[in-house]
């Protein structure tokens, strides 16, 4: 965590109120204080927990950044959160958002930082379709640092055509 160089990031992003706008601006404002180097297709999703809302679009990004991952969760992924106006119900963390910012995965570390903790690798890679496809298409070969199998073998664990995928490759244009 502590280098010279930039760190290679991997943030998982979802939305289900304005999903493309939304992604959209959080990418455009993300891109302000790091270097974008690629965005994964938008996978709809079914909502989990609380069924009775919009799907979610989920995308991934992959990011080089000189900041700390405590800096770049609070000053620029909670404030990318907060202009977009996103919600925390505390009764059903499940809530419609208008965004979802997480750092998945920080270079190969393996951490834990902040208040909560957060842990990284993101747990959620192992255990949510939704999170580890969109890391899967854009870092098939990365080796999860905690597994030592790579996101694509990860990824083929779950059917998509049984999740109710749908693939939306044109959503933050060229």
């Amino acid at each position: 965590m502590t280098s010279n160089k930039p760190a290679t990031v991997y943030i998982s992003l979802g939305s289900n109120i304005d999903p493309n706008g939304n992604l959209r601006k959080a990418v455009s404002l993300l891109v302000q204080s790091s270097r974008l180097e690629t965005y994964s297709s938008a996978y709809i999703t079914p909502p989990q927990g609380f069924t009775d809302q919009a799907d979610f679009w989920n995308v991934a990004i992959k990011i080089m950044t000189d900041m700390t991952p405590i800096t770049l969760k609070h000053d620029v992924l909670a404030v990318i959160e907060q202009k977009l106006n996103r919600v925390r119900d505390p009764n059903n963390k499940n809530a419609p958002r208008t965004i979802d910012l997480d750092i998945s995965l920080w270079n190969d570390d393996i951490f834990d930082y902040g208040e909560k903790p957060w842990h990284i690798p993101d747990p959620d890679i192992l255990h949510f379709a939704h999170v580890v496809i969109p890391l899967a298409e854009i870092a098939p070969y990365y080796v999860h640092p905690i597994e030592k199998i790579t996101l694509a073998q990860i990824a083929t664990q779950y059917d998509i055509s049984q999740l109710h995928f749908r693939k939306k490759e044109s959503w933050f244009g060229e």
